[in-house]
């Protein structure tokens, strides 16, 4: 399939979505559902464009190879309209997925990112400075070389990735267990790191 401009005013009434594979993102990317995602994605995708990628990726959770999008059904459940050959709230929330690259129009389809790199430093400069500050916090907790919550996060990942867990459900399990959400996310990625041989694990 080859990369068109999008246009979703006029497709047909379903639209088959993807994944997208990135072997650079994936493994250390953000979960669509994530906090990090609902804290620093949602400032720059908007509302309406986060809550359907929500939606998309979910669906791949259910058939990792792809599936049909009814877009009427799919914009309905999210409180919104759509009229094959005209552009409204759910057609831009479809272009936005592209124009922001969490998804990339396909010819017959769409091929989505099931984990999100971190926001860019452009966008990063136009949020809020409270969001501003946020990340930089973020950021350093996510850097943490030592202490008892970097330690006990790395132990419960690592071992949850030797049993075969998905990292999104290794995310959510560190969070409901109170770890803080850097610590969560740096563990995560040094445990699956050192499981594909990359690395030593580190406490996060």
């Amino acid at each position: 399939m080859s990369l068109i401009t999008p246009d979703f005013s006029s497709i047909d009434p379903t639209l088959v979505v993807v994944p997208w594979y990135d072997e650079v993102v994936d493994p250390i990317g953000h979960d669509p559902r994530s906090q990090y995602v609902e804290l620093f994605w949602l400032n720059v995708l908007g509302p309406t464009t986060t809550w359907l990628l929500r939606r998309l990726v979910s669906g791949l959770d259910s058939y990792p190879d792809g599936y049909e999008l009814d877009l009427t059904q799919t914009a309905r459940a999210l409180g919104l309209g759509y009229t094959h050959g005209t552009i409204g709230p759910f057609t831009r929330a479809l272009q936005r997925c592209v124009l922001f690259g969490v998804a990339q129009s396909l010819e017959g389809g769409l091929a989505v990112r099931r984990r999100l790199p971190d926001v860019s430093q452009r966008h990063l400069e136009r949020m809020p400075e409270h969001l501003r500050h946020a990340h930089r916090a973020w950021r350093r907790g996510a850097h943490i070389a030592d202490g008892t919550d970097g330690r006990r996060a790395l132990a419960l990942a690592a071992a949850m990735v030797a049993v075969g867990d998905d990292a999104d459900v290794i995310e959510r399990q560190l969070l409901g267990l109170g770890v803080p959400p850097p610590v969560a996310v740096a563990a995560l990625r040094s445990a699956i790191d050192a499981a594909a041989g990359h690395s030593t694990p580190e406490a996060a």
